[in-house]
């Protein structure tokens, strides 16, 4: 995998934070911070993504006529096959 040198921009605050983390152990340098918290925000929009997909569908599909109970139900059977 290639990287790419890029310059950044931080507050006082934002730059003793990193620092903190370093020091405390849970990274080595500045770049695995940066890079954690990237992903991190990846996995968040994709997690939100997958969410309005949802939202979304949910909507095209219109009414139900199944019960609270009912759905409830075929959610829990859902979640047990995963």
């Amino acid at each position: 995998m290639t990287t790419v040198r890029k310059t950044i921009t931080l507050t006082d605050k934002q730059d003793a934070w990193i620092k903190s983390q370093i020091s405390s152990g849970a990274y080595t340098n500045d770049s695995e911070v940066m890079r954690d918290l990237i992903r991190r925000a990846q996995a968040e929009s994709d997690r939100l993504e997958a969410i309005r997909a949802a939202l979304m569908e949910g909507e095209r599909s219109g009414l139900s006529d199944m019960t609270p109970e009912a759905i409830r139900a075929a959610v829990r059977k859902r979640k047990s096959l995963k």
